[in-house]
């Protein structure tokens, strides 16, 4: 990947994490947002992580379809 596309793609992700919520919630604190996710992907590790990322594909598809349609409305 080059240098451009990996910014791109990092800048992406990050706005994915603010999408969701996490930097208020965490209060901005990026040691605390770090510990989010590794808590979530050593959860997900133990169990059936084939099901859980099913699941959190289907809620993001649905909150990214939400989204959507509230752009299209212009609600």
């Amino acid at each position: 990947m080059q240098r451009r596309e990996r910014t791109r793609h990092l800048i992406e992700l990050g706005g994915l994490v603010q999408k969701a919520g996490l930097v208020d919630l965490a209060d901005d604190d990026r040691a605390t947002i770090y510990g989010a996710l590794l808590e979530l992907v050593g959860r997900t590790r133990e169990g059936d992580a084939g099901e859980t990322l099913t699941l959190w594909k289907r809620r993001g598809k649905r909150a990214f379809d939400a989204e959507k349609a509230e752009r299209e409305t212009g609600e």
